[in-house]
């Protein structure tokens, strides 16, 4: 595990997501009949609803982000607001193509996989994103947190799969995991704007295994940020086995149930509130 400090640094993956999604492809083919229709820890969602997702948030990007395509007018001034929308979508895109056939639904992801790739390639990730990451509490994001956020998507649904079909695969890669644990955690300023401590207080949140890391929140007198130097004191250390982590932040895991597995140092309550990060909308 590397020990340096994480969160203050852009994260850098478009090229990554082109990978998560070819392993996606070679996953779908592999599936028999079966086990499309196997539950997943996503409610209400079995494996073919979870892969019409995954169909319909691509086409989306293609057709929205990279070609300005809009059929409805919408404005969302919310994180309440932006989840609405966005479970509204979800459930009219899942709804379509959980209809399609296993080969023909594989057959459209790999063309759209393609294609979102090479789209996310071509931004300056440094420019204004066409949407804000709306969990992390940013209505305007720049294009690498929304290509990131991207990744995590295409990252967890995927593992969604392997853990109803029993397919563990190689997803929980340093390269391939660790920004997706990256890119929750920036969430956590957000989370935490309404916990209150003394101005310095520090807080250590560290993912165990190899593709983990630790992310330090420093109290400034009226928010949380990261900080990329370990302070002296900390008030709290609270650590997560990256097992659990990604089914943690995308409420794939009861809190009771994590809290069982986690290790805490210092100022328990402080610790806790970590359980409260969402890193989804819906």
């Amino acid at each position: 595990m590397d020990v340096s400090l994480k969160g203050t640094e852009p994260i850098l993956c478009s090229q990554i997501i082109r990978q998560v999604d070819q392993h996606l492809i070679d996953l779908l083919s592999s599936l028999d009949a079966t086990e499309w229709d196997l539950p997943t820890i996503a409610p209400q969602w079995r494996v073919r609803d979870v892969a019409a997702h995954l169909l319909d948030t691509g086409l989306r990007k293609l057709s929205g982000g990279r070609d300005n395509w809009r059929v409805e007018s919408v404005n969302v001034h919310s994180h309440q607001e932006v989840i609405a929308l966005v479970n509204r979508l979800n459930h009219e895109g899942v709804t379509v193509y959980r209809r399609l056939s296993p080969p023909v639904l594989t057959q459209l992801m790999q063309i759209v996989c393609n294609q979102t790739a090479d789209f996310y390639e071509s931004l300056d990730p440094f420019a204004p994103a066409a949407i804000g990451v709306s969990w992390a509490g940013e209505m305007t994001s720049l294009v690498w947190f929304d290509n990131a956020r991207e990744l995590t998507e295409r990252w967890h649904h995927q593992e969604q799969i392997r853990l109803a079909t029993n397919r563990p695969g190689n997803m929980m890669t340093p390269l391939l995991y660790h920004p997706v644990l990256d890119t929750f955690l920036r969430g956590l300023p957000h989370a935490y704007r309404d916990v209150t401590a003394a101005a310095n207080t520090a807080l250590l949140v560290e993912i165990s295994g190899d593709c983990g890391g630790q992310w330090c929140l420093l109290r400034s007198q009226d928010s949380w940020s990261f900080t990329s130097d370990l302070p002296t004191v900390i008030a709290s250390h609270i650590i997560i086995p990256q097992s659990i982590a990604w089914r943690l932040f995308t409420k794939g895991i009861g809190r009771d149930s994590a809290r069982a597995k986690l290790t805490i140092f210092g100022d328990k309550a402080l610790a806790e509130h970590v359980l409260q990060l969402v890193a989804i909308v819906g």
